[in-house]
Parts: C-alpha cells; sequence; structure tokens
C-alpha cells in the first residue's frame, strides 16, 4: 500500500513539475532549420560624383576637386552669359579622365570645350540682345525657339562668336591618388565680347551616360534654366538625386557557432584578406556564391541577391562576411549574432546587427574610385599593404548607410 501511494505521489510532483516547466518557458525548439537571403539594394546612380559651379567674372576662376578612377569622365556646363541660350561644354559623353593605360588627365583642356546652343531661345547678336541675360527684363524672355541642342558651328545663325580660348580657360591637375583639381577661369577681359560666365553644373559619370544633354536632342528644362538665365538650381539638383556610390557585392561566406572568420582588433587570416580584398572564397568551407537565378558563381548587383540554408542548434550563433566590391578591403559582417532567443529561432530583418568592416590587409583608397580597388585594378592581390587588424569602419562620409546598400533576411523553415 505504501509504494502505491508513494508511486502515485511521484506521477503527481512530476506532473507538476512539466507544468511549470512549460509556463515558466514556453515552446523550446533544440533545432531549426534556418535559410539567409542577402540583398543588394544599391539604387542605380548614373554619376559618382555632381556638384556645381558659381558665377566667374572676367579675370576670375574657380577651383572644383573631386575623386575619380579609371572609367570615370567629367562633364561640366556654364552659360555664355552675353547670348540668349549658349553654354560651354565638352560633347555630351564628357570627357574621360584616364587613358587606356591608366595614366590620368592632366594639363589645358580647354580644346575639349565647345559652344552649345540649348535650341530653347531664338538666338540675338552676341552682347546686343534685349532678351540676353544682361539686358533682360526678366528671366525666360526671349522667344522660344523648340529646337534641339548643336554646336554653335552647325546652328549657322549669322553671327560671330569670340574664340573659345579667348573666353575660358579649363585645366586639370592630378593631385596623386585618385583625386583632381579643376580650375575654371575667365580669361574673357581682353576678348572681342567680355561676358561672366554664369553659374554652371558638372558630374562624374561612367562611359555612356550623358547627364547634362544630348546632342541634336531637346534640352531639359533644368539646361533651359541654365542656358538661358544661369539658373542652375534645377540640373544640379537633378544631378544630385542621380549621384552616388553604387556597388556590387563579391561572393562571401558564413559560419555557424563560434566566429572563424575573422576577429574584430586581431590580423585577418590569409583566407579573409582574399576574401576582403578580392571576393575570393576558396579558402573557406561554408560559401555563398552563386546569386539566386544565376547559374554561375558571381557578384551580386542591385536589385540581386544571394540566399544560403543551414541547420542550427538552440545556442549556436551566424557569423558572416561579403565583400564591397568598390574598396580595397571593406566588407558587410554579421559577427555571431544568436539564432534563438530563449528556445525561439530567430527570424526577420537583421541588417541592423551588420557592421561595415574594414579587413586592415590593403590601404584604402577613395570608395568607387581607387584604382586598386577589383573593379579597376590590374589583377588580383594588387594595391598597398596596410598591415593592420579588422576593425568596424567609421570613415563612411562618402558611401550610404548600411541598410541603403544591403539587406539581410533570416527565414525559419521548420517543415
Amino acid at each position: 500500500m505504501k509504494k502505491l501511494i508513494f508511486g502515485l505521489l511521484a506521477t503527481v510532483l512530476l506532473f507538476a513539475s512539466c507544468s511549470d516547466d512549460d509556463n515558466d518557458s514556453g515552446f523550446v525548439i533544440n533545432e531549426s532549420n534556418f535559410t539567409v537571403l542577402i540583398e543588394n539594394v544599391f539604387q542605380p546612380k548614373g554619376n559618382f560624383n555632381s556638384g556645381s559651379t558659381g558665377f566667374i567674372s572676367p579675370g576670375e576662376s574657380e577651383t572644383i576637386t573631386f575623386n575619380a578612377g579609371k572609367g570615370h569622365f567629367l562633364q561640366l556646363a556654364t552659360m555664355f552669359v552675353q547670348s540668349n541660350d549658349l553654354f560651354y561644354a565638352p560633347s555630351d559623353m564628357g570627357i574621360p579622365l584616364y587613358d587606356q593605360e591608366g595614366v590620368a588627365l592632366t594639363g589645358d583642356i580647354t580644346s575639349m570645350f565647345n559652344l552649345w546652343d540649348a535650341g530653347t531661345e531664338v538666338n540675338e547678336e552676341p552682347g546686343i540682345g534685349e532678351n540676353q541675360a544682361p539686358r533682360q527684363s526678366g528671366a525666360n524672355t526671349g522667344i522660344d525657339e523648340n529646337g534641339t541642342v548643336r554646336l554653335v558651328s552647325n546652328v549657322g545663325d549669322g553671327f560671330v562668336y569670340p574664340s573659345n580660348e579667348s573666353v575660358i580657360n579649363i585645366s586639370l591637375a592630378h593631385d596623386g591618388g585618385t583625386e583632381f583639381t579643376l580650375t575654371l577661369s575667365n580669361i574673357s577681359g581682353s576678348s572681342v565680347l567680355p561676358t561672366p560666365l554664369a553659374p554652371g553644373a558638372w558630374a562624374i559619370h561612367g562611359n555612356g551616360e550623358k547627364p547634362i544633354f544630348e546632342e541634336n536632342t531637346v534640352a531639359t528644362s533644368g539646361l533651359e534654366g541654365l542656358a538661358e538665365d544661369g539658373a542652375n538650381t534645377e540640373l544640379v539638383d537633378n544631378l544630385d538625386l542621380n549621384t552616388g556610390l553604387v556597388s556590387p557585392f563579391a561572393p562571401g561566406a558564413y559560419n555557424i557557432g563560434q566566429n572563424t572568420l575573422f576577429t574584430i582588433g586581431s590580423s585577418a587570416s590569409a583566407e579573409m584578406e582574399a576574401l576582403g580584398e578580392d571576393g575570393n572564397v576558396s579558402g573557406f568551407t561554408n560559401v555563398y556564391n552563386t546569386p539566386d537565378g544565376a547559374s554561375a558563381p558571381g557578384p551580386i548587383f542591385p536589385g540581386q541577391s544571394y540566399s544560403f540554408s543551414f541547420n542550427a542548434a538552440n545556442g549556436d550563433a551566424l557569423s558572416i562576411a561579403l565583400m564591397l566590391v568598390q574598396s580595397n578591403d571593406w566588407v558587410i559582417a554579421l559577427d555571431e549574432i544568436s539564432l534563438f532567443n530563449n528556445g525561439i529561432p530567430v527570424s526577420g530583418n537583421v541588417t541592423n546587427l551588420a557592421q561595415l568592416l574594414d579587413v586592415g590587409t590593403e590601404t584604402d583608397e577613395y570608395v568607387g574610385a581607387g584604382n586598386n580597388q577589383a573593379p579597376r585594378q590590374s589583377g588580383p592581390d594588387t594595391g598597398a599593404d596596410e598591415n593592420g587588424n579588422v576593425v568596424v569602419e567609421n570613415n563612411t562620409a562618402s558611401i550610404p548607410s548600411i541598410s541603403d546598400m544591403i539587406k539581410i533576411t533570416i527565414m525559419v523553415d521548420n517543415n
């Protein structure tokens, strides 16, 4: 009888103990299947950099300093004020800032600029017309031309214009690395027709882009304002909206458990150096290297993604790293983020946990322009050795926020 009573009591106590655990801890999952989705969310941009120039009187000049790499072009437009709608600019494709051997363009580049007719207002005799900026009653006066952008030399309006070289001078200096300084000078004081140069606009852009105008095409309203009245705000604002860094991400690696990919504050392994500098993941076991929907390994461009799946147990953590391609050795990384929260698998957008790391193996150049960065380098493992440690990168003024570059989502599949 005593044995029966003891057995019943033990059963009751065991049931009560199980009930208390369920109430305190909730439903615990010891392991789960996860899928990680990594998306390139850069917004495509046509310009790498852009800006404005000011009002330049005869005898005055203005300098512009910018960074550019191999494959970048310069476009700049400024109004010939003693006209109805004429402006100085190079061809609509801009000027290549490096030659095919990678040598930077320097010196007097005035001969690469032309005088253009915006085709928006009927021409009057230069320096005389009552609808030209110095004499007009207000902005946007004069007879609409309803034409297209053409070289003045092809317009045939019967007027004589001063030579470009007697009005404007543009010189370019290579300051070292990827930095250039452009000097725009108004030398029209001794010209047959002295003229100010009105506020203008400039852009650094890629091959094939036409950021300010297109020859034989109707001018945009932004160009019309610049060419007729020196009103550059609309054009400058539009250029700015289409300006910024755009980068692919290279194949990356991941680890479950203790982070064996990298240690912040310590020097990078040879495998991590290869990943950070060249997107080479051959030294790692767990990698993601093929864009979703693709049949072969490669980088992901804006709108593309990587994904990978794995099984993890309660207490495991996830680490990842993938290269920001328009850098020397920067990676986006997760450093041992927990995959379970009180026994519940973690899911959702975890981009806020990502960090931008400098692997510390190659000296940094201006992001998106460095000639030792993967898109422009002559081969893998080029660039000056940095001999540093893996650190959180804080010099981020020239790049978007992490959430504007990448999105990392964890999904749970327990089916």
